[in-house]
C-alpha cells in the first residue's frame, strides 16, 4: 500500500474536559499508523534491528482544523514522501467519517545506527518505498525551530518507566504530555484550530531529569523547551489561533 489507512474512533482516554481529542492522542494515533505502515513496507523495527538500525523521529509539524469529539469515527492515513537530506519524510492526515480533513501533518525521521549511535543515510532503508510524488499533507517540510530566548522554568520531569519506549528513551508522545502538563489547561481545553511544531534534539533515558521551560511567543503562540545536562532535549511551539492557518498551503490530500 502506497498510502496506509486505519479506522477508529476517539476513545475516552483520548479526550480532555472539553470532550475533544488531545494533541498527544493525535500524535499517538499517528505513531501507531506509521509503525504499522513501516512494517507492511518491510522497514519496520525488527527488520531494521537486524542491521543495528532504528527509526528516530526528529521533527513534526501538525495543523489541526478541528478537534473531533468523544466516540467520533476517525480515518487515519499516512504515507512516505521520499527523503530530504538526512531525513525520511512521512505525511499524515486525520479525517472524519465523511472524509473531511481534520488534521494534516508532516514529519522528518532519521535512521540511526544503534551500535555506533550515528545517523545513517535514509536511502539505505527508503530505496524501495513509494515516493507518492505530489501527494502532501503540508507543502512545507516539518519546521526546524530556533532557540527561544527568555524562557521561564516550569519545573522538572524525571524520565520514569512509563515514559520509556522500545528504543530505550522517552517516547515522542510523552513529551507532548509533558508540554500539556506545564500549559494552562483552560487554553488547551478551549482551543480548536491550532498548529503544533516540535523538534526532538537529544534523547532522555530512564532516570535522567529534564528541566522544562515555557513562555509566550509571537502570534498568540506558546513556546517550550526541555534541557538536560546542558543539552536541549526538545523545542516546541503551539499556535492557538485559527488565523495561524491562513496562508498554509498544501497539495492534494488523499
Amino acid at each position: 500500500m502506497d498510502i496506509w489507512q486505519e479506522t477508529g474512533f476517539v476513545r475516552f482516554a483520548d479526550i480532555d474536559r472539553s470532550d475533544r481529542i488531545t494533541i498527544a492522542a493525535v500524535f499517538a494515533s499517528f505513531q501507531e499508523a506509521a509503525i504499522n505502515h513501516a512494517e507492511h513496507l518491510g522497514a519496520g523495527r525488527e527488520v531494521l534491528a537486524q542491521c543495528n538500525q532504528a527509526w528516530i523521529l526528529s521533527r513534526f509539524s501538525l495543523i489541526m482544523d478541528h478537534r473531533p469529539h468523544y466516540r467520533e469515527p476517525l480515518i487515519i492515513r499516512t504515507w512516505p514522501r521520499g527523503t530530504e537530506r538526512l531525513f525520511a519524510v512521512r505525511a499524515f492526515t486525520l479525517l472524519n467519517e465523511q472524509e473531511a480533513v481534520l488534521v494534516r501533518a508532516t514529519s522528518s525521521w532519521l535512521v540511526i545506527d544503534t551500535e555506533k549511535r550515528r545517523i545513517v543515510r535514509p536511502q539505505t532503508v527508503t530505496a524501495t518505498m513509494p515516493l507518492n510524488e505530489g501527494i502532501d499533507a503540508l507543502a512545507e517540510p516539518a519546521l526546524a525551530l530556533a532557540e527561544q530566548p527568555d524562557l521561564k522554568s516550569a519545573g522538572t520531569r524525571t524520565a520514569l518507566y512509563s515514559d520509556i519506549d522500545y528504543n530505550g528513551h522517552v517516547n515522542n508522545v510523552r513529551y507532548i504530555q509533558w508540554i500539556a502538563d506545564i500549559s494552562d489547561p483552560d487554553v488547551l481545553e478551549s482551543v480548536d484550530a491550532l498548529r503544533f511544531d516540535i523538534n526532538y534534539l537529544n534523547e532522555l533515558k530512564i532516570g535522567q531529569c529534564a528541566e522544562l521551560f515555557t513562555a509566550e511567543g509571537a502570534e498568540r503562540s506558546l513556546v517550550y523547551a526541555g534541557r538536560h545536562a546542558g543539552q536541549t532535549t526538545f523545542r516546541a511551539r503551539l499556535r492557538r489561533d485559527s488565523s495561524c492557518l491562513l496562508g498554509e498551503n498544501h497539495a492534494h490530500i488523499p
